[in-house]
């Protein structure tokens, strides 16, 4: 799969400022290396790492929403260790350079060219907690407070999941509330700097960040759940924050590469997924799924070798979510209705779930373009989704497994928190173990150039393999 998560576009920018010689004036200045770097390329850089977030295809296999074709080896765990190196280098180091640059005297009336002061600092720390609660969720206890420190600090420490979660809904809270009246900024290829829809996916964020409390934290959980609703959510699918690729072969979408450009088609949604759908006579089928070369959705056989089919006996991603140039979602009213339906059912607010899951439900169909009123109706009476109180919870995280289709991070974070939908483990697992995992090992690197502070974290969180569970996943 095409690694989306691009290195550092700092470059030259990066460089300190040349001293020159005063017999030969500016001759040794290069003009190829800017004084002033621009934040709105950096800005870009930073965005571009979303999309590779969203569509990591390994947490994905895990809560088979997709299984391999060919290949029977992720959806079997074989990969134990993931590196996430290219994200402090990159997306991470250019936020933290933007915020430096905007605060510093020396740089920060020439940054507000690309968007005022605050308008800049307020989106790259939204943007860096986002990037953060990427890898805490995957990783657990990760680099955190001393990291992104450069020279002066190259074997940073972990923080503990618990630490950084905290910070995360800090820095989400105070950056929504400090955008200012001032100019937009530059560079935003996510919501084109509507500084409204960043507040809102800050609030929304933070949302259903608390909800991961549920079971380790619940009283803070419940706290920070009212306050992020109160500052303000996404409620309405013209909310919804999504990541769009390009037209262009070097930055397409990556299942238009695996399906097209490479001629690959290593990945089909899975057996687990299509079957459920097919059960529910789910309408989202038609817009998740492609037929199968007998006109049949059929999903691929999750985890199963030795393989007896080809890629076209098996039902693709649908066409129309995998073009080029299409877009991904990054987080969606359904996410947040569903949210809130939990957080009713938990007693975190006197809101209806019911009412909630069923707006979650519709809200979900009108995304995938499948909406009916007579179509929605018949679903929602149907026997495995119509409402039950005493179900609740498995009601309405299963309806998040399938609204979260390819955005397989926060469908493995989700299932890990609740446990459902209640899924099989692969038969016959390549990494010694026997479950569906529940977090990625540290990069082989923190072993051996981090050595002090690897052991201080294994020592603190557990074993470092693919079962020793995260904070929050109790």
């Amino acid at each position: 799969m095409k690694n989306t998560i691009l290195k550092s576009i700092l470059g030259a920018s990066l460089l300190l400022s040349v001293t020159s010689c005063s017999d030969f004036g500016d001759m040794n200045v290069s003009p190829n290396s800017p004084a002033n770097p621009n934040t709105a390329s950096l800005f870009t850089g930073a965005m571009r790492g979303v999309g590779g977030v969203v569509t990591n295809i390994v947490p994905a296999l895990y809560v088979q929403q997709f299984g391999d074709v060919t290949y029977i080896e992720e959806s079997r765990y074989k990969t134990i260790q993931f590196d996430y190196s290219g994200t402090y280098t990159g997306p991470l180091n250019n936020l933290d350079y933007i915020i430096k640059l905007n605060t510093d005297e020396a740089t920060k009336n020439t940054a507000a060219a690309n968007g005022s002061n605050a308008n800049q600092i307020a989106t790259a720390r939204i943007l860096k907690a986002y990037y953060y609660q990427s890898i805490t969720d995957r990783w657990g206890d990760v680099a955190y407070s001393t990291a992104l420190k450069g020279a002066t600090n190259f074997s940073p420490s972990f923080d503990t999941q618990q630490a950084i979660y905290n910070d995360l809904f800090k820095e989400w809270k105070e950056a929504q509330a400090q955008f200012d009246a001032g100019k937009t900024i530059s560079g935003d290829i996510i919501l084109g700097g509507n500084v409204a829809k960043w507040k809102k996916f800050a609030n929304s964020l933070r949302l259903i960040a608390a909800l991961r409390l549920s079971k380790v934290d619940a009283a803070k959980g419940k706290t920070e759940f009212a306050a992020a609703l109160a500052d303000g959510v996404i409620t309405s699918n013209a909310d919804n924050v999504t990541f769009k690729y390009l037209a262009d072969a070097n930055y397409e979408h990556p299942l238009y590469n695996n399906y097209i450009t490479t001629n690959r088609k290593d990945y089909a949604v899975s057996s687990t997924f299509v079957n459920y759908l097919t059960k529910l006579k789910d309408p989202r089928l038609p817009a998740i799924a492609d037929k199968n070369i007998n006109g049949e959705y059929k999903g691929v056989p999750y985890g199963v070798f030795p393989v007896a089919w080809k890629a076209q006996d098996v039902s693709l991603a649908a066409a129309a979510i995998r073009q080029q140039s299409s877009a991904v979602n990054v987080i969606t009213y359904a996410q947040v209705l569903l949210a809130q339906a939990e957080a009713a059912k938990l007693g975190w607010t006197t809101a209806n779930a019911k009412q909630l899951y069923e707006a979650a439900i519709k809200a979900s169909m009108e995304q995938w373009g499948v909406y009916t009123e007579a179509a929605y109706n018949a679903y929602i009476a149907g026997a495995d989704v119509a409402y039950n109180d005493a179900k609740a919870i498995e009601l309405i995280s299963t309806q998040r497994w399938i609204t979260l289709f390819y955005q397989g991070s926060e469908a493995w974070a989700e299932w890990r928190r609740t446990g459902f939908p209640v899924l099989t483990p692969a038969e016959k697992p390549l990494n010694g173990g026997t479950a569906i995992p529940r977090r990625m090992a540290y990069p082989p690197n923190e072993a051996t150039l981090n050595k002090t502070n690897y052991d201080a974290a294994v020592a603190k969180q557990g074993k470092d393999d693919q079962y020793t569970r995260v904070w929050w996943d109790k």
